[in-house]
């Protein structure tokens, strides 16, 4: 995967490191990297920044979220972790 079609406001998993298996929203993409948050381990103010080859990318995009981030809005910690436990919830709910 290159990468290069991650968004903001996209989820994606971690699929190295310390945090492997965890799902995070992307706040920023620059180069090679996707500065990513879930809201309550990397919060939006100390986002992990992370090689894209070391993510999963999902083709969920939380559409209030991107257009937050893209004009400057501030979004919280919160949302996030409503977003991302309601992603949690889906995917059991479908097992």
């Amino acid at each position: 995967m290159d990468g290069v079609d991650l968004k903001a406001g996209q989820v994606v998993m971690s699929k190295a490191g310390r945090d492997k298996g965890k799902l995070f929203v992307v706040l920023n993409v620059e180069e090679s990297y996707a500065f990513i948050a879930d809201g309550s381990l990397r919060k939006i103010e100390k986002p992990k920044k992370k090689k894209m080859k070391h993510l999963i990318k999902y083709n969920i995009i939380d559409d209030s979220i991107r257009g937050r981030l893209i004009s400057g809005k501030k979004i919280t910690n919160a949302e996030l972790r409503k977003i991302l436990l309601n992603i949690n919830l889906n995917s059991m709910d479908e097992e």
